[in-house]
């Protein structure tokens, strides 16, 4: 893919990551509820980790200059900044299903406990000054319910996608007229791997 499709696709993410984080969700002076972790994953699933970091960093300083809603903190944007990274990490280049699952449960529970419980919370005791169980525990509970929402919702967006990913993706030509395979830049053999026999 070139670098002008994957600036036109993160751009397309970047709107609807600030769209749906700073308009649909559900944001108390403690925690924040929404469906942000979409657009991020499937950077993160179609682009790799460089790009789905950029963007959520972005997408937080960017929406928080358009649409604040309280004070603009740094820690914030480096928690989505490492959000994006650990997705990409390890949901970028799955060879089929199966793995993709596992590797989504994985990223899925840690950016679940390390940012939104652990660092998130680190962020709120700087700012209101209080106890770091208070936080943390609020956002254990909150956190634990959107654990299988989250898992459930990208696998089913990623399987539901996959025809769409393979037409138009891994169908069309880069530059040199080889098929362009999601993941496959550093392997170059223009190969494409269908493997999905294990789910």
């Amino acid at each position: 893919m070139s670098k002008v499709k994957k600036l036109v696709l993160a751009s397309l993410l970047l709107a609807i990551l600030i769209i749906v984080e700073r308009l649909v969700s559900v944001q108390t002076q403690f925690l924040r509820i929404s469906f942000a972790y979409v657009p991020v994953m499937l950077c993160a699933i179609l682009l790799g980790p460089a790009w789905s970091a950029g963007m959520a960093a972005l997408g937080d300083v960017i929406g928080a200059l358009l649409f604040p809603k309280g004070a603009f903190f740094p820690g914030f944007t480096l928690s989505a900044l490492l959000t994006g990274l650990i997705h990409g990490l390890l949901l970028y280049n799955t060879k089929n299903n199966r793995q993709f699952l596992v590797r989504l449960i994985i990223s899925t529970f840690t950016v679940l406990v390390f940012i939104h419980i652990g660092l998130t919370s680190l962020w709120l005791v700087i700012m209101y000054k209080r106890a770091f169980i208070a936080f943390a525990s609020t956002r254990v509970v909150a956190n634990a319910i959107l654990f299988p929402i989250e898992v459930g919702t990208i696998f089913l967006l990623k399987v539901f996608l996959d025809p769409a990913i393979k037409k138009f993706l891994i169908s069309s030509r880069d530059a040199d007229g080889e098929p362009y395979i999601p993941g496959d830049e550093d392997r170059g053999n223009g190969s494409i791997n269908t493997d999905d026999s294990d789910f």
